[in-house]
């Protein structure tokens, strides 16, 4: 056994947890004058869509919330109706022409109409790289927007597009009262004010967000509880101990925390999802832009040991950027770069780097973040990379790829893209989010912009989307490490209804009831 792997270990106490559990459910009436108190480990620095934090599907449900969707992605990920009842697109690719719901209004009154969809994506288009990538690429391909009536809009693009309704499924399409947009209100100066179940009563910023029920809700109201409240708690500890002492009802737990969870009574819900833990490298930065670095770091880490030692069954190694659910998955990916620290070493000997290097990792500062880091750590140490740690609030994940970017890599959790070709361009392509000095090869982008071509139904698009998959791979574009579920835990039979939402990290808490006898 080696020293990093004995770090590991000594975190097992208990029996693993099955991959998945459902929700509950009870046939008995809901508590309608109770309130959601969910405990997370991700926070909103704003509540503007369109803030570059709020990219990430970790930081969402607090404004799937607020704000309803032109297009609204179901449970599985799919593309269905939201404030837009129906779509069309023309042959090309070029046009989708969106027919609105009639009745909507915002939480200020203001009615829902085609003028109000065009003032925000107008506005979305001002924003320019100002935006998260989501809302970003949806607006940048807006070549015109022509309104027909009050219930009908047309966007032109500027070129073949076959995703834009998974963009206007998220960020992208959540669309803000007119009136919260005036004098180019954005980020923390933007009043939120959505037409969503819940609407907002207070925010305080990367702290809480307290939500009240939407009574004028289009949607209907029966069984909807009167709040929501979102508590930004990065310390797994903090929030099992808010769980059991009352204060509150749900919370998400760090998957070390499971016998714990388990041996005090409470009500474990594992959700799978298309998720993992992956580290990011900047490939300008030192010596990563050598391939043969990137491989000696996929050699050195020992993924089944990290997934057994500290996620009691709840997570699964990987080495693609895609879970064996996904449609994407090539299975001989995973055959690919076992543990093996002499070949490790051996590949940095050969890129003249037998003494080994320093490697400074921006870590985000939660409890989960630190464990697989600090395997990490140990792991690298054995082969000769020292791996330092540059310790910021989770918030601040932006930092990796706003310029000058800081750290030579990311470790994070990546929960998708309700597009999964948006998914590898945030990630792997030229210009992502996480690609601050470029992508490891043109063949990604060429893959990639093959792919931004094809309608979304198109059967040859999986055939692209795999070769992606194997070419990040060769390039060792980006560096897997294990799966990554939600566990949430909760008294048993008071939280109903939370069902896995796939189009995104975080589930969509909208539909949640609190039983009776439940507060």
């Amino acid at each position: 056994m080696t020293a990093a792997i004995a770090v590991i270990v000594t975190w097992v106490a208990f029996g693993a947890v099955g991959p998945s559990r459902a929700a509950e459910t009870n046939a008995a009436e809901p508590n309608t004058g109770a309130t959601i108190i969910y405990y997370d480990l991700a926070g909103n620095e704003t509540l503007d869509p369109a803030d570059p934090q709020n990219n990430s599907s970790y930081s969402q449900e607090v404004l799937l919330a607020l704000y309803d969707g032109l297009i609204r992605m179901d449970n599985a990920g799919v593309p269905g109706p939201g404030l837009a009842e129906s779509w069309t697109r023309n042959e090309d690719l070029t046009e989708i022409t969106l027919k609105l719901r009639h009745g909507v209004t915002f939480h200020d009154g203001t009615p829902f109409n085609a003028e109000a969809v065009k003032r925000n994506l107008e506005r979305s288009m001002s924003l320019g790289r100002r935006a998260g990538n989501t809302v970003f690429e949806a607006a940048n391909l807006i070549a015109a927007i022509e309104l027909q009536g009050n219930d009908t809009v047309k966007l032109k693009l500027k070129s073949p597009n076959g995703q834009i309704e998974y963009w206007l499924g998220s960020t992208a399409g959540m669309m803000i009262s007119p009136a919260a947009l005036q004098d180019g209100a954005a980020g923390g100066s933007l009043q939120a004010i959505g037409t969503g179940a819940f609407k907002l009563k207070s925010f305080e910023a990367n702290v809480r967000t307290i939500l009240t029920r939407n009574d004028a809700y289009w949607g209907g109201i029966a069984g909807r509880p009167a709040g929501f409240e979102h508590h930004y708690v990065p310390d797994g500890r903090a929030r099992l101990n808010a769980l059991r002492s009352g204060q509150a009802n749900i919370v998400q737990i760090d998957a070390r925390q499971i016998p714990e969870a388990q041996a005090a009574g409470l009500f474990l819900q594992v959700v799978e999802k298309n998720a993992l833990w992956d580290i990011y490298p900047n490939l300008s930065k030192g010596p990563l832009g050598d391939l043969r670095v990137r491989q000696a770091i996929m050699y050195a880490i020992d993924r089944e040991a990290i997934a057994e030692g500290l996620t009691f069954g709840s997570a699964k190694a990987i080495r693609q950027l895609w879970s064996g659910q996904s449609p994407f998955f090539v299975k001989e990916l995973e055959d690919r770069y076992p543990f093996d620290q002499a070949k490790a070493k051996a590949l940095l000997a050969e890129a003249g780097l037998k003494d080994g290097f320093e490697l400074t990792q921006l870590l985000l500062n939660n409890s989960e973040y630190r464990q697989i880091a600090e395997a990490l750590q140990a792991m690298l140490g054995e082969v000769g990379i020292r791996l330092k740690f540059d310790v910021v609030d989770v918030s601040q994940f932006p930092l990796f790829f706003k310029q000058p970017p800081r750290g030579d890599i990311l470790m994070a959790r990546y929960g998708g893209r309700s597009d999964p070709v948006q998914t590898i361009y945030e990630l792997v392509g030229t210009g992502g989010s996480y690609t601050p000095g470029g992508s490891a090869s043109p063949e990604i982008d060429r893959l990639l912009s093959l792919a931004r071509g094809m309608a979304a139904t198109d059967p040859k698009r999986v055939e692209v989307m795999q070769n992606l998959s194997r070419s990040i791979s060769d390039n060792v574009a980006s560096i897997p490490i294990i799966t990554r579920a939600n566990v949430y835990a909760y008294r048993p039979g008071c939280i109903l209804n939370l069902e896995p939402y796939l189009a995104a990290g975080d589930e969509r808490f909208n539909d949640v009831r609190i039983a009776s006898g439940c507060k």
